[in-house]
Order: C-alpha cells, then structure tokens, then sequence
C-alpha cells in the first residue's frame, strides 16, 4: 500500500521537522551504543544507567505502580528496583504486580510480601505473560504524572547489562490508563487484590478498543495480543514501507511477515535486518539469507539480540516514518497465545533515533548499509550545496534522464551501482560542461533498486532509483 502526499503539506512538514523533537513526553533508552552520526535531529540515547531511570521514575510515583514484567531477578548489578518499590509502598503507592508463572521471577523475594502479586496462568492452552510494562499514577488528578514503561527489557542483569534492548518512557495519562485497563482484566479486578474468578490471560482477553493516541503531536498506536490480532497490524506497517525498511528482532518465526517485507524489498524499498540466531532454525531466517544477502545478520555474539523493532521510512519525511517495539516478538506464540504489548509510533524523530541505534548495531556486527535519500533528507556526506541532481522518470523500464547544474565549470562522473556496490553503467568519460542532460541506457540490467552517483568536483550526490520488469 502506497501512500500520497500533498506537496505542499509535505514541505510544510519538512520545516517544521528542522525543529521538531521526540518531545518531553517520549523518551528512549538503548543499552548499547548508537550511531549518532546519523542523527538527523535528535541524538539518540545510549545508557547503561536504564535501571536507575526505572527507579527514578518508581521514585515519581504518588499515587499507584501497576508492574506487568515477564521475569524479574533482584541483582547487585543493576540498581535496586526492588528497594524503590518498597519505599513507595511505605510512602502510600498502591502497587499490584503481574508475573510469568513459568519464569522464576526470583526478585520477588526482595520485593515487601504485603505488596500483591499474580502470577500468570501455567496451562497447556496458554503461552506467555510476555509484557515488560509499568504503570505509573495513571489516574492522577494532574495528567502529568501518568508515565508508562515500556520496549523489550526484563528486568534481570543479563537483559539490563548484557542482552541488545530498546525501552521507552511514555508521558500520557490516556495511554497510560489503557495499559492499566489491560492490566486490570489480567488481575480481574481494579482493587489491590487480584479476582482469580474475572482474571482473564491470553486467548481469553478482550480487546478493549483503545488503540489510538497522540503524545507530543506525534500519532501513537497500541495493540495487545492476542485479542487485538497485533500481527496484522505489523504487516499493515511493513506494507506502508516506501523507501527504506529496517528491522530488528530476537525471535522472527513467522513467514508471513517475513514474506511482506520481500515484497516491499522488491517493489524497490532498500531493507535490512537483524535477528537473533535463536531465530537460525525458522523459515524467514532462509527466506532472508537468499532475499537480503549482507543486509541481514543473524547475531552470534555475546548474550542475545533481544530488541523487538521495525523501522519504517527513516529516510523519507514525505512517506510516513514510523517505529513498530515493545515485547511482542514476531511469532505464532506472540500473536495468538501469549499477553503482549506493542506501540506504533508515527514519527520521523523517533524513527531517526531507532535508525541511529539499528545502524550502530548493524555496522558492529560487520555489515555495512547504504544511506537512503528520501524526500527531505540527505546523509552526512552528500551535503554539497553548489550543484543539483536529478534522475527521471524514476521508477524506470529501460533508460532514465540524469540532469545536473553546476556553480562553476567541473569535470562530472555519473556511475550506477546496484545494491552490493558492482558498477553497472556509467556515462562514457568525464563532462566538463555548466550543465548536463544525459541520457542513460541499460535495457540489460535486472529490475531491481540501483544507484546513481554523481561527482563534480568536491561535490558528491546520490540518487536511488528502481528499475521495472
């Protein structure tokens, strides 16, 4: 599915974007390094402070701590999440908590036994209480103190110190009060004591119908599995892909998915990947290795790649950028069995800061990816300003017009390459020339997604163009 812009709302959006921000009300953590070299706006977070940020914000809270986290292990390693619940128990925080029954959850133990918890159910029918959420003051009378937490990390040392995680603090009294509406048909009941008798789990949740939100002006979505049928709203994202598509994941099992984003690849969109080698003995771990050659890695490394994100349209103002995170992993189990969470962001802010974090990471683990040139934005190193580049019609069948101005007199070197970097064609020699337009033939040349790079002097350019059956 394509999407259509006015253009002038599009340079519209482009302006205010020189300014624009994530917001005071969404804030994003990585705990491994990021790639703010392609920071577009805002520079991405790096922390491997994530757990004294939980127990800052626990140490916020006035009124009540609704905690729904898969596992839990107290550690000496990571601050004392379990001592700030405590002190805001004796404060007068009213707290419930959720756990995974099939987890040890062995922190617990350090948590005062006065606070009530629930363990989820353990029977053959159900999966997983998969979520990692928090929330916080979701009823209080100052809309400002309702936060939740959210992304992919447990709160164990491996998955705060060691394991690859996204997670993000969201500043918002209706959300927050819909994740507390989830987590109340889980406990059964909206009291400190959970109704064994109403609790409801997994396929037996309802959806409540609370999906959209706006938190800083940027369009928020948020879906719970398995009620809300969550995977069809990921591949609804994946097929609004128009320029470039990235994806990272710890478990990706599910062909359907992975079969969305071959289409996209093959319509043209530039994309790549990471997933966990967990993920090594699945159908999409086959389907990539053919279909995306070096721009999908399967993580062998320390600990495990445990982010749960798509990033969708990065490089392109004028689409839609948007980030798909939170607990959900792209699975049967995830969507159909197990209590999930996921939050759909559009916003080409955060999705340029997820961007920055899914280069580092791809780039450490030994791959290399090519910056998009979407509408409205352009890499670190193709920032010339005394010439101009234009390739049409793009898409194209068999030949594409490249026009250039210059400032001044230089010799020009167009080269195409596709996407692993072969030249392809090029125009015979070099022009010295004020202006050029040249006509460039390559009927022999599969379809595919190629690019254009052009050099005048100390001026450098590139265009990505698609080539058609």
């Amino acid at each position: 599915m394509r999407k259509y812009y006015n253009i002038a709302a599009c340079i519209i959006g482009m302006l205010l974007s020189a300014s624009s921000f994530a917001g005071n009300r969404i804030k994003i953590y990585f705990n491994h390094p990021v790639d703010t070299t392609v920071a577009t706006d805002v520079k991405a977070v790096y922390s491997t402070h994530i757990a004294d940020t939980i127990v800052a914000y626990i140490g916020r809270a006035k009124y009540t701590i609704d905690v729904a986290v898969y596992n839990f292990v107290y550690s000496a390693s990571y601050a004392n999440i379990a001592g700030a619940i405590d002190s805001a128990y004796n404060r007068g925080v009213r707290i419930r908590w959720i756990y995974d029954g099939s987890s040890s959850n062995t922190g617990l133990a350090n948590v005062n036994p006065a606070i009530n918890t629930l363990a989820s159910p353990t029977s053959a029918g159900y999966g997983i209480m998969h979520n990692k959420f928090m929330v916080i003051d979701a009823y209080s009378p100052d809309p400002n103190d309702a936060i939740v937490y959210t992304g992919s990390m447990n709160w164990t040392a491996q998955q705060i110190n060691t394991d690859y995680n996204n997670v993000l603090f969201l500043q918002d009294s209706a959300l927050a009060r819909a994740y507390k509406q989830e987590f109340d048909m889980m406990w059964g009941d909206t009291s400190l004591v959970p109704n064994a008798a109403n609790s409801k789990f997994g396929p037996d949740k309802t959806d409540l119908g609370l999906h959209n939100f706006n938190i800083d002006g940027h369009d928020v979505k948020l879906y719970f599995s398995p009620s809300d049928n969550t995977n069809s709203q990921i591949l609804n994202t994946i097929n609004t892909a128009n320029t470039d598509l990235y994806f990272g994941l710890y478990t990706f099992t599910y062909q359907a998915d992975a079969n969305a984003i071959m289409n996209r690849k093959n319509a043209g969109v530039y994309v790549a990947g990471i997933d966990d080698a967990f993920s090594d003995s699945y159908s999409p771990y086959n389907t990539f290795t053919s279909g995306l050659g070096s721009n999908f890695i399967s993580y062998h490394g320390t600990g495990i790649y445990h982010n749960k994100f798509m990033i969708v349209d990065p490089s392109d103002k004028c689409s839609d950028p948007i980030v798909e995170t939170g607990s959900h992993n792209w699975s049967t189990a995830a969507n159909t069995q197990n209590d999930e969470n996921v939050v759909i962001i559009h916003s080409d802010t955060v999705a340029n800061i997820y961007y920055q974090s899914f280069m580092k990471n791809f780039t450490t683990f030994g791959g290399s990816l090519i910056p998009q040139l979407g509408c409205g934005l352009s890499t670190k190193s193709l920032q010339a300003n005394t010439g101009d580049l234009k390739v049409y019609p793009n898409p194209f069948n068999t030949e594409s017009i490249i026009a250039y101005t210059l400032s001044g007199a230089a010799d020009v070197t167009i080269t195409v390459s596709d996407l692993y970097g072969k030249k392809v064609a090029s125009l015979a020699g070099n022009v010295s020339q004020q202006a050029g337009l040249h006509t460039l033939n390559f009927p022999d040349v599969p379809a595919g997604v190629y690019f254009v790079s052009y050099q005048a002097g100390n001026d450098a350019y590139t265009v990505k163009v698609v080539k058609l059956d």
